[in-house]
């Protein structure tokens, strides 16, 4: 092991040695496991919280993918674009998705971030107006649905009993600015929380400029002592220039350039969302109630694209819009009780979703759609007209029961039906190829159980198993080929998994908290870029695929306010079987492209309380990837440190702050991510290097 990673075993090895002042007595409390608080220690699933500290202090608060790195089996990586979601997976799942992030169901305050397909979009969110996120891994993912792999879910900030105000401003390399105004408080039986943000960057690399502004709105209503109304309004409107991906030799040589392409094309994005979502609870008793959950949205995209100057588009650039309308529901009747004696609770629910997308694709040049004075011809074409519609309509049932004073066992089921359907509009015109309409439903059952045993009050040990199921997204079901004339590809199976996990958690002493979970995956019909030319990517079902790896963190509080906290995931996802695409031959064996086989987080922290103090040193080390299946190419591996400190004040009513972030402070050259299956052979997205972000803060409290 190389001398300057070392330091990212230092948690795990000094950690048991010491002795607290702040002890650890308590895992954190989670919703997201069971839809009922409980605490995380005591539940048979690998599940982790990133604390408000871990979301806010010296961070932009842009990207999930900067509080995310810290958790286990989760790859969170910043695409330094700000037209890409930053690339998120869950033990592999999700590690191939081009735009937004799937695999991973993302919800917000129980309000669901992604579609009844299984795309989701967790950039409407701003991370400021958040106090935690709880991430869920392994099989009891499969009981919020379709598409999931793994469960991310944000909850925003309380509301104070007094009013109060605040306002950030934020500094940082590439002309990176960042402004955030906010207010809360509780007027009667009213809680409120405003918070509005500002963001612009000019972006490490060439044309990779973006501005993006956001508001959220929290109400909740205390009807009385039984009931409770929470309302939630997220906004954001985005512009930003996408610098595209990069050869293996433009990469190392010319890390900051735009890909070919990106220039002449104008490659950028412009995005709007609105989504309300309101969650009404009633308690009858205290053994039951119901919660209703209802949430609308709309999302306009539009997204321009760079692409060689041939058939099926005779342009040098693409235009894709797409509008949405979208909304769903969920009905969830909790119970709680004794049978046989014996403690347990119960839940059971429906869900509807539904999402319509009107979907244009037109031909650009140099970035520019048709003019209104140029008529339509081949160069300005319209090539795509329909709408995109995708439901699903779910039961589930979950509990669980305690055998035994020491032993829990949990349970539940979930039956999921989806429908994809396609209504081409795109049936007249010189242009017009054919009638492409048609639909697709699938339907899942899938059954999840765990145990776990309390050896000891500081020691549990769990396992568990479960079925997972996977749709097609529209992305994925766009087309059936690459050649003039493709239709919808409706004949996509969906993706079927099967999940072990065996697992433990403990406290070491009062100021130690360690969790150890090995897993096994297997999957039949995986979906694999099969083809890709022209701007259009092809899917099709691959035959089997494995993942087996282990999730390691260990969490300890030091004397002197020093704190240590360490994580470590191994993972090796491999396809199981041969297949052949129009790329070439892909053999048992290889690695599935965008998953890292070992992944390394550690931090030291120290506070000194009488200066209003905090400092930590971070570290960060990813195994090298493969880029495509059939695993021609990687980008290497790479350790990158990173440092932050800050000073706070209270004086009266105001809370003041101050803090420095510096990122690669070692100037690491080094690739992000990487573009999975690109035909061109750009793979490569370049990280930045060494970078630093100032901000300051102030707070009121009347």
């Amino acid at each position: 092991m190389k001398r300057k990673q070392l330091f990212l075993l230092i948690a795990a090895i000094v950690a048991p040695q010491a002795y607290a002042e702040d002890v650890i007595n308590l895992a954190p409390v989670v919703v997201t496991a069971t839809k009922n608080e409980q605490n995380s220690f005591d539940l048979p699933v690998a599940i982790d919280v990133v604390d408000k500290e871990d979301i806010q202090n010296g961070q932009l608060q842009m990207l999930l993918s900067e509080s995310l790195i810290r958790v286990p089996g989760i790859t969170a990586q910043n695409r330094n674009n700000q037209a890409q979601d930053p690339q998120i997976s869950s033990r592999g799942f999700g590690s191939r998705s081009a735009f937004g992030v799937r695999g991973i169901r993302v919800y917000v305050d129980g309000i669901p971030l992604t579609m009844p397909d299984g795309q989701g979009q967790p950039g409407i969110v701003d991370l400021s107006a958040i106090k935690s996120i709880e991430v869920m891994r392994g099989p009891f993912s499969a009981l919020y649905g379709n598409s999931s792999g793994g469960v991310i879910q944000m909850l925003s900030e309380d509301a104070p009993e007094t009013l109060e105000v605040g306002g950030t401003v934020m500094f940082g390399s590439d002309d990176t600015k960042r402004q955030v105004l906010n207010a809360a408080g509780t007027s009667e039986n009213i809680e409120y929380l405003l918070n509005v943000s500002n963001f612009e960057t000019d972006s490490y690399r060439d044309h990779g400029a973006g501005k993006k502004e956001a508001a959220t709105a929290k109400f909740k209503i205390n009807i009385s002592e039984a009931t409770k109304l929470t309302a939630l309004v997220n906004w954001f409107d985005q512009k930003a220039q996408d610098p595209l991906g990069l050869t293996r030799a433009v990469a190392f040589s010319e890390p900051t350039s735009a890909g070919v392409g990106a220039v002449a094309s104008n490659t950028r994005v412009y995005r709007s969302h609105t989504q309300a979502g309101f969650n009404l609870s009633h308690a009858f008793s205290e053994n039951n109630a119901i919660n209703l959950m209802t949430y609308v949205g709309t999302r306009e995209n539009e997204q321009y694209l760079s692409l060689p100057s041939s058939p099926p588009v005779n342009a040098n650039g693409r235009a894709s819009e797409i509008s949405r309308d979208f909304w769903g529901t969920d009905l969830r009747w909790d119970n709680n009780g004794n049978l046989l004696n014996r403690p347990y609770n119960f839940s059971a629910g429906l869900n509807y979703g539904k999402s319509k997308d009107a979907r244009r694709d037109i031909n650009a040049v140099n970035g520019i759609k048709r003019p209104t004075n140029i008529p339509n011809n081949t160069n300005y074409g319209l090539n795509r007209d329909e709408d995109n519609i995708s439901t699903n309509f779910d039961q589930y049932i979950q509990g669980k029961l305690s055998v035994l004073d020491n032993v829990d066992i949990h349970a539940g089921a979930r039956h999921t039906k989806v429908k994809l359907e396609v209504n081409d509009n795109f049936i007249t015109g010189t242009s017009a190829i054919g009638d492409n309409s048609g639909s697709v439903e699938y339907q899942k059952t899938t059954p999840v159980i765990g145990v776990v045993w309390k050896v000891t009050p500081i020691f549990n040990l769990y396992a568990n198993y479960g079925r997972g199921f996977e749709t097609p997204t529209f992305i994925e079901a766009a087309y059936n080929s690459t050649a003039v004339g493709a239709t919808p590809n409706l004949s996509l199976k969906p993706s079927e998994s099967r999940n072990y996990e065996l697992g433990a958690k403990a406290f070491i002493g009062d100021n130690t908290q360690a969790n150890l979970n090995l897993f096994r995956i297997t999957t039949e019909d995986e979906l694999i870029i099969s083809a890709s030319n022209a701007g259009r990517n092809v899917y099709s079902n691959a035959g089997k695929t494995k993942r087996t790896g282990a999730e390691f963190s260990i969490d300890t509080k030091f004397d002197n306010n020093i704190s240590t906290y360490f994580s470590y995931s191994l993972l090796n996802a491999k396809f199981d079987s041969d297949f052949t695409s129009t790329a070439g031959p892909v053999d048992s064996g290889n690695k599935i492209p965008g998953t890292y086989k070992t992944q390394v987080y550690g931090e030291i922290a120290w506070k000194y309380a009488p200066l209003g103090f905090s400092t930590a040193f971070e570290g960060r080390h990813n195994s090298k990837v493969y880029v495509n299946d059939q695993n021609e190419d990687t980008a290497p591996s790479y350790t990158i440190f990173n440092l932050r400190a800050g000073f706070e004040q209270n004086l009266g009513n105001w809370r003041l702050s101050e803090y420095l972030r510096v990122e690669n402070m070692f100037d690491k050259e080094y690739i992000g991510t990487v573009r999975v299956g690109d035909v061109n052979k750009r793979f490569f997205e370049p990280a930045a290097d060494r970078n630093y972000l100032l901000g300051l803060s102030a707070n009121y409290k009347f």
